[in-house]
């Protein structure tokens, strides 16, 4: 029994001092006691309100995560968590923080970002341990004077909030490292603020400043400026006493200048001035002897400082690493940027640049080079000992072929010679040039045409959908007509109709008459056994019907047959109006096409069927009820020109 109490006390001894990241799980490994809570997370749990079972832990619980749900409002049984050292609501529905916030005096972190709180209560100045305050993106306008008496603040982030002003005794917050006022609408700052001894980063980008606050220049410990998009004119030279400067964002003012005493900053790692409207650069620009980033992109710079490199003295910018000049109005590079041994990236795009400094090979380590949109003609043999060189961009330039030292940049993998290129690696091709009969490298898109800079347009620019829309359809126009051409050769056996279709003139009745007139005279002539009803075997009528006939008398010869056909033109010429009329009043209708499609089977049958029936109509007197066959032929009413007329036919013709 000893040994067992003695086991149980120390798992009870255990189980009281462990401590749980998680949601809200009690565990009892023994009857009666429970693990102690200190971190309860419920964030994105959709939550409305602060769930009552916190409360149950308010003397142990230190922090708690309630992020993104939907809390419109705290419970004052929360703030008697007096062991809270962090209370993180950030996105939620808060309009207001209570005041009995002023309970939680050991609290140190508090997060009420993206919400909707207006201000601060006073009596936060109760909350004497609070050293990280986040409530960026609220609606704060103001700050309380009770704020400024959280001595131990440390960290304080305010940007995206409507404030205008800082609070006067703002500098007693002597503690604060971090202070970020990003999207404000402030225009100045309380001159307290030189108290901020300790500041190492200050945010006061994309607010109203017209110019560099001249307090800063006594925080000596300021190492990271932000003063982004402001509508700062001119930069002081009292900035050069930021001498542990390292990072210093002036981008997207209105600096038309830049003072020589900006050299003081010899900490200075990063300067950003792009977007600006500098004309010049100081030549003290070179003294930065730390610099690995200078982006001076978006001025108006004519031309860049010698002092930008140097093989000895004070000035040159060897550690620089990048480097950006594009979009200003640069004619030539100065020679001392082959002292950039560092280098790795550097952009000059869209400038007036003719040439290149032949010194521009000796920067060795450069990995990305752009020169788009210039009006370089020809490139450096020297080039080719950038032998590190990853990706090249000589698009919308002026050249007419490559140095034949590009074929020592082995590591080159993107090379873009044209707006747009796809394909980087392009076949390239050995040539001499036509004045210095020096080797170079060529292909199909060299020599680029000549263009004028004021007309120049891009492919984009020089679409007309009009003009193209009229294009398409001619395209289709000549496509459906090959589709109908082709449809007419697959189809070339049936009979076709075009469009615009011709019309014949109907066979006269004459002809027809003429035909039979002939088949009947030689019908009569021959005395042909069918006429008597049997044939010379005895066989029956009936059946030798079901047979195919084969006419069994010769045919007559070609003049007989032509001089009785003319004969028989000139007895009928007296009735061939009566025959006519006589013709088109009977009960005959003859196949009229009343669309374009083409003739089948079934009209054709039928028009023989029915001229076969006119033909026995008007010539059933001269057959006197003798059953036989004539030869006719079907000629249609309305046909095309390809239409052809069929040939002659046995058509059975029996007495009425």
């Amino acid at each position: 029994m000893d040994n067992y109490s003695h086991l149980q006390l120390q798992c009870l001894e255990m189980t009281t001092k462990r401590k749980i990241i998680g949601r809200l799980v009690p565990c009892r490994c023994f009857r009666g006691e429970e693990e102690v809570i200190s971190v309860l997370d419920y964030s994105h749990c959709s939550l409305q309100q602060v769930p009552k079972e916190i409360f149950s832990f308010e003397r142990t619980l230190e922090e708690l995560y309630l992020d993104a749900n939907q809390i419109e409002e705290l419970p004052k049984q929360l703030f008697n968590c007096q062991a809270l050292r962090k209370l993180s609501l950030p996105d939620n529905d808060l309009s207001t923080l209570p005041t009995s916030i002023a309970s939680l005096v050991n609290l140190k972190e508090l997060d009420i970002s993206k919400n909707g709180i207006q201000e601060f209560p006073d009596n936060i100045k109760c909350c004497k341990c609070l050293s990280v305050v986040e409530a960026s993106v609220n609606p704060i306008a103001k700050l309380p004077d009770g704020f400024t008496q959280l001595l131990n603040l440390t960290q304080l982030f305010l940007n995206d909030a409507f404030l205008e002003y800082l609070p006067a005794n703002f500098g007693r917050l002597s503690k604060l490292r971090i202070l970020e006022l990003r999207e404000n609408h402030l225009k100045t700052m309380p001159k307290s603020i030189h108290r901020l001894s300790q500041l190492e980063r200050l945010d006061l980008g994309s607010n109203e400043f017209t110019e560099l606050p001249e307090v800063l220049e006594q925080i000596h410990n300021l190492k990271e400026l932000w003063m982004d998009n402001n509508s700062l004119q001119t930069i002081p030279g009292s900035i050069g006493k930021l001498r542990q400067l390292r990072y210093l964002d002036l981008a997207k003012n209105r600096i038309e200048s830049l003072d020589t005493d900006i050299s003081g900053c010899e900490s200075l790692e990063d300067l950003l001035l792009s977007s600006n409207m500098l004309q010049h650069l100081p030549d003290s620009i070179g003294m930065l002897k730390k610099l690995t980033t200078l982006k001076v992109d978006d001025n108006q710079l004519t031309s860049l400082p010698n002092t930008i490199g140097s093989g000895r003295g004070k000035f040159g910018l060897s550690l620089l690493e990048e480097f950006d000049c594009s979009c200003n109005e640069l004619e030539s590079l100065p020679p001392t940027i082959g002292y950039l041994h560092n280098l790795r990236t550097f952009s000059a795009d869209e400038n007036f640049l003719v040439e290149l400094p032949r010194e521009i090979g000796n920067c060795k380590n450069v990995t990305v080079m752009s020169l788009r949109s210039n009006k370089l003609e020809f490139l450096p043999d020297e080039i080719g000992q950038m032998t590190k060189l990853h990706v090249l961009n000589l698009s919308d330039n002026r050249l007419k072929n490559l140095p034949f030292t590009f074929t020592k940049l082995k590591d080159l993998a993107a090379l873009w010679l044209s707006d747009n290129q796809s394909k980087a690696l392009i076949p390239l091709q050995t040539e001499a040039h036509p004045e210095t009969k020096q080797r170079v490298l060529t292909n199909y898109m060299f020599p680029q045409q000549p263009r004028h800079d004021e007309d120049y347009q891009s492919d984009s620019d020089s679409f007309n959908p009009t003009l193209w829309e009229e294009q398409r359809q001619q395209r289709m126009t000549v496509a459906f007509e090959f589709e109908e051409k082709k449809e007419e050769e697959d189809n070339s056996g049936k009979v076709k109709v075009e469009i615009n279709l011709k019309r014949y003139p109907t066979p006269y009745p004459e002809d027809l008459k003429n035909m039979v007139k002939s088949v009947q005279n030689m019908v009569g002539k021959n005395q042909h056994p069918l006429s008597t009803g049997t044939n010379s075997s005895g066989t029956n009528m009936e059946s030798r019907k079901q047979e195919q006939y084969d006419p069994p008398w010769p045919m007559p010869p070609k003049e007989v047959l032509e001089r009785e056909m003319k004969e028989r033109e000139r007895e009928f010429n007296k009735t061939q109006m009566a025959e006519q009329s006589a013709i088109h009043n009977s009960a005959i209708d003859i196949p009229k096409r009343s669309d374009k499609e083409d003739l089948t089977e079934s009209s054709e049958l039928q028009g023989e069927r029915l001229l076969g029936a006119a033909v026995k109509k008007t010539r059933t007197g001269a057959l006197g009820g003798v059953e036989g066959f004539l030869y006719i032929a079907w000629f249609p009413s309305c046909h095309s020109q390809r239409v052809r007329p069929r040939p002659l036919q046995l058509l059975p013709v029996s007495a009425s």
